[in-house]
């Protein structure tokens, strides 16, 4: 899952199956009866243990490599363990009218399913709500990366763990950069004269923005120091108690955008409108944007930027210690009051371990949680990944934060593009900090 509070798209196959099996069933008749009573008996001497997420099991030759990937994994701990893991999912569940994270919260609240996938939001509001075990115990901890304990850390506790690390960036056509002998910007001064040449020489709006990823260039200036600067944990705890406030920190980046957005180098309208890469994609591909921005994986997908026709290269956003990658990540979690807990934690500790880690970076291309596994990374990806792996990022998700940052500050960027201040935006920074601290 790349981000939270972001609509989970509806699968038609899924209901396409869902039809031939019935009409299948139906043309049975009386076998349809005999074969679910044989069905029902043998999982009845079936170990069964229940996963929430956000897609459906899959073949093996799905065309869905996520899920295949995933799928890999889980087929992994279901023959070294002897189980089934059975997959509810928001689309079989037929939830139309509530978002994902609105219907994990309510199942993990009644104790319907043993683990689930969760956004960076709700693995937040559970794990502070000690709904979520902690999962520092499983062998599979000790070779993550410090920045996943980081963000899935809630009162001292692990509560959730991903099967990869989503890195944010610049995506960057270097062919126009090239011809208006440009260097990619490092600062946010940088990326200002960059936009006023582009602008100069007849591209009107430089930057390709929609109303879902604007806030990585908050974050990277708000928390490059903090995550950067070598005294993170006391900073954390300074925003936590109120000693210090958050609009402080974000304050540069709302002006930053604010800048962006009376210069006409983002259209706040269009942006306000868009859904990721679907609406700015375009004009990016047809080679009349030379910047956007997106998630790690899109730059390996055909149907996002994995093909263009020019040379693309991803760095980090603009901060005053340079390209800055913004990380956010979902996780699994295991329910405190899982019916099947030990069997639960002992699938998790194999579809996180370095041989299940390695398989699913392999096969996604991805950033594996696990410090000891090295990404093959297209060469696009090579200035973002290295930054990562000189432990050089901002989170846009920390579950240490009391005041939850991605769907927030995502949420309050809109504010700023349909016509918010920038001062009627830290205001509501200081309203979800005091909210915090009245908990």
């Amino acid at each position: 899952m790349e981000k939270s509070r972001k609509p989970v798209y509806q699968r038609q196959m899924a209901i396409f199956l869902a039809g031939m099996m019935a009409f299948l069933m139906a043309a049975c008749n009386g076998k349809a009866d005999i074969n679910k009573n044989l069905i029902s008996s043998e999982r009845d001497n079936e170990k069964i243990i229940n996963l929430f997420g956000s897609m459906e099991k899959t073949n093996p030759n799905a065309d869905n490599i996520a899920r295949t990937a995933f799928d890999m994994t889980i087929n992994l701990a279901e023959e070294r363990l002897g189980l089934t893991v059975e997959y509810h999912t928001y689309t079989a569940e037929n939830y139309q009218e509530k978002t994902y994270d609105d219907v994990t919260l309510d199942r993990a609240r009644n104790d319907m399913d043993d683990f689930y996938l969760l956004n960076p939001d709700t693995i937040q509001t559970l794990g502070s709500e000690g709904y979520l075990i902690d999962l520092s115990g499983l062998s599979c901890t000790k070779n993550l990366r410090e920045v996943v304990k980081t963000a899935n850390t809630v009162n001292g506790k692990l509560v959730a763990i991903p099967q990869e690390v989503v890195a944010y960036g610049l995506f960057v056509n270097k062919d126009m950069f090239d011809q208006y002998n440009l260097a990619l910007p490092e600062t946010p001064e940088d990326m200002l004269e960059c936009c006023k040449v582009f602008q100069e020489n007849g591209i009107k709006t430089p930057i390709g923005a929609n109303r879902w990823w604007l806030e990585n260039f908050v974050f990277a200036q708000a928390y490059a120091d903090l995550y950067n600067g070598g005294n993170t944990e006391a900073e954390i705890e300074a925003l936590n108690s109120g000693q210090t406030k958050y609009s402080d920190y974000m304050r540069p980046g709302f002006e930053f955008l604010q800048e962006l957005i009376d210069h006409g180098y983002i259209d706040a309208k269009t942006a306000y409108t868009y859904e990721a890469i679907e609406g700015e994609g375009p004009d990016f591909m047809a080679q009349k944007t030379p910047i956007v921005m997106a998630y790690w994986g899109a730059a390996n997908t055909e149907t996002a930027y994995g093909k263009p026709d020019f040379e693309l290269q991803v760095i980090g956003f603009p901060s005053s210690r340079g390209q800055m990658p913004v990380v956010s990540m979902t996780g699994y979690g295991i329910s405190a009051h899982a019916k099947h807990l030990e069997d639960a934690k002992q699938v998790l500790d194999i579809i996180l371990s370095d041989e299940a880690l390695a398989i699913y970076a392999k096969t996604n291309k991805v950033i594996a949680p696990s410090k000891n596994i090295v990404v093959d990374c297209i060469p696009a990806l090579k200035p973002l990944n290295d930054r990562i792996e000189e432990n050089v990022y901002v989170l846009g998700s920390n579950a240490g934060m009391k005041v939850e940052q991605w769907g927030n500050t995502c949420l309050i960027v809109r504010n700023l593009l349909n016509g918010a201040t920038v001062e009627e935006c830290l205001a509501e920074f200081d309203r979800l900090q005091e909210e915090s601290l009245n908990r």
